[in-house]
């Protein structure tokens, strides 16, 4: 049997890494096909808090939150959203004028300029309301992967929170995202929380 080069014999271990790798590849899609057990958990979990414990956010939850963020998608990848941290006993006491925020110790502000958006030509519709929905989104997940309660928040004045915190003028607040560990009692989910219509009411195969 005719002796291989050594040139052959690197292009044989080529091959096999090839192929492991390949293997590798084949069965990540195949284990996450049908997307993961975890991910399927964290959507069922997340709720709505509405009180918190004065238990603070670590470093390292926020970083990942806000790391999140800032991977979401956006309209032609033009990123129009802006985030602020509001966790300063000074900055919180401020916010706090405008919306209690339901004692959280962490606040991301979430607004958007519509001038930095695309705009969809054939009705002009603006996409940064749904870019800034998008990033909220990722927020609001990830702190729940993280372990953390969390309550979005609509119910206040644009105006007032940019005339309490000058920081975020400029921009449209979109909405607030609360974050922290749920207090007690009135921190857990409420009845609402697993109410949720049909699929049959929500969905339509055409």
């Amino acid at each position: 049997m005719k002796k291989k080069s050594l040139l052959g014999r690197m292009f044989d271990v080529e091959k096999v890494k090839d192929r492991a790798t390949f293997s590798d590849v084949e069965n990540k899609i195949t284990k996450y096909h049908y997307g993961s057990d975890a991910f399927m958990q964290i959507l069922e979990s997340r709720y709505s808090c509405h009180a918190f414990s004065g238990y603070p956010v670590s470093e390292s939850k926020l970083n990942m939150i806000l790391e999140a963020g800032r991977l979401a998608p956006s309209a032609k990848n033009l990123q129009p959203t802006r985030i602020w941290v509001v966790k300063s006993e000074e900055a919180l006491a401020k916010l706090r004028e405008v919306h209690p925020c339901y004692g959280a110790p962490v606040v991301l502000i979430v607004g958007c300029r519509n001038e930095e958006a695309w705009v969809r030509e054939a009705d002009g519709i603006n996409a940064a309301k749904t870019d800034a929905a998008i990033v909220l989104t990722h927020l609001m997940l990830t702190a729940t992967d993280a372990g953390l309660a969390n309550m979005w928040i609509w119910d206040f004045d644009p105006s007032k929170i940019r005339e309490a915190l000058p920081e975020t003028q400029g921009h449209g607040i979109y909405a607030l995202l609360a974050i922290g560990h749920p207090a007690k009692g009135a921190g857990n989910p409420t009845e609402l929380h697993s109410e949720r219509k049909p699929l049959e009411d929500i969905v339509t195969v055409l």
